[in-house]
Parts: C-alpha cells; structure tokens; sequence
C-alpha cells in the first residue's frame, strides 16, 4: 500500500511560516498588540463556529433542495462569509474599540490576526494534523489503514502523486493560502478601521469582500490553475483598492513607536 508523499507538508508548514512571520514582522517593527490578536481570534473563532452550526443545520436541505447547483452553492457559503466572518469581524472591533481596548493604529495588526488564525491557527496546523494523522495510520498497516486508504485513493488522489505532479498542487495550494491572508487583512483592517473612525464607508467597502467564497464551488470547473491565479488577482486588487480609500486615514493616523 502506498502511503503519501511527507512533501505535502510543505504547504502547511509554509502557510504557518509566512502567518506567523507576518505577525512578528508587525509586532517588532510596526504595531502588533496581543490584544489585537486576542480579538481577531475572538471575530475569527465565533464567525467559524456560527458557520459551522448554520451549515450542520442548512448544507443538506440546500443540497437536495438545488441539486448542487454551483451558482446556488456559492452563493451560500458568500453570503456566510459576508455575515458571520466581515460582519463578526465589524461587531469585534466595534465592541474593541468601545472598551478602549484597540483603536485606529490596530487596523493593521487585527487585519493580519484575522489572517493569522484562518491560515495558521486553523488551516496550517489543522493541515499538518490531518496529514501526519494519515501518514501514520498507513505506516502501521492495520485494516484502518486500507479502509482509508481505499477512502482517499477515491476522493484525494492527488494525495498519492509523486513529487513531480504534487509540487505544482502544493504550489497552488500556498498560492490560495496568500490569497486567503490578502483578503483577510483587507476586511479586517476596514472594519476596525471603520469601527474607531465612525465611517461607514469602509465597513460597507468591506462587506463584498466576504463574497469571495462564491468561487469555492468553481475550482473544479475552471481548473485549479486558473482558479487560485484569478483569486490571487482579485486578493491583489482588493488590497490596491483598500490602500487606496483608507490613503487619507493612514496619513493622518498617529505614529506608534
């Protein structure tokens, strides 16, 4: 039987490297409070859970109801994140910034702490989890093993590539992940933006962004190499676009050491 490739583990470990690298490159040379990861972790951890309990009680309905429509699909997990993950994220930094707990100069950092937690604190060690987990279970060869073994040689056979074919999947799979922190950073960094200077003009620029997740039922359609390249364009575009709104807000925000 044939066990997976350890180079799979790049793509966690790498996500986790340039998550985490991000936040101390913040904390030691620009702002990076542990506050402001404590309340990223807060809108991060309470938008997953409510996805969570939304879609146990709703996924089946719709997926009988629709048939699977993809167009359907995506609008379902959108509006998702649209609600519980930029919405959950205004609501945080509104109630932060209330407390005196974070204010303007925190944009930034809560923008990468949501980041952070989606691609490190969940995705990465969940991914290095899942992976070890599977290339243990085959290296002991017990019957669990071939059972899942026949489970994954049927729904993950990318799993079984051997390195030439895999790089370019963990490739793309990296590539996703600097996409996912782009987007992240943005909506965070707008709504906290918007929740300290009371201009509900960059919450509402946030918003849309969540709509990002209406893509997820494509990848198959269009293929993965052209899927994450579109993403990571539209990633690139939406922080140009927020660079440019919040200009006159950076410029007249305070200096911290």
């Amino acid at each position: 039987m044939q066990n997976i490739d350890a180079l799979y583990l790049l793509q966690p470990v790498v996500t986790i490297a340039f998550s985490a690298g991000l936040v101390i490159h913040w904390h030691l040379k620009r702002r990076f409070t542990a506050l402001a990861l404590l309340c990223s972790l807060l809108a991060y951890g309470g938008a997953i859970a409510c996805k969570v309990i939304f879609q146990a009680i709703t996924f089946n309905a719709l997926m009988v109801g629709f048939h699977g429509d993809l167009s359907i699909l995506g609008t379902y997990f959108g509006i998702q994140t649209v609600v519980f993950e930029v919405g959950g994220a205004y609501l945080v930094a509104k109630l932060a910034v209330s407390r005196g707990k974070l204010e303007a100069g925190d944009a930034a950092a809560y923008g990468l702490g949501l980041a952070f937690w989606e691609n490190a604190g969940y995705l990465g060690v969940l991914g290095i989890f899942s992976l070890l987990s599977i290339y243990l279970t085959f290296s002991a060869g017990t019957i669990s093993s071939l059972e899942l073994y026949s489970n994954l040689i049927t729904n993950r056979p990318t799993l079984f590539y051997p390195p030439l074919q895999a790089l370019p999947l963990i490739g793309f799979s990296i590539l996703e992940r600097v996409s996912s922190l782009l987007f992240h950073f943005c909506w965070g960094y707008l709504c906290l933006l918007s929740a300290s200077t009371h201009n509900r003009r960059y919450f509402l620029l946030a918003l849309p962004m969540g709509l990002l997740d209406f893509f997820v039922p494509f990848a198959n359609y269009f293929g993965i190499p052209f899927f994450e390249l579109f993403i990571y364009v539209l990633g690139l575009s939406t922080l140009g676009l927020t660079l440019f709104i919040t200009k006159e807000a950076r410029r007249s925000a305070p200096r911290h050491p």
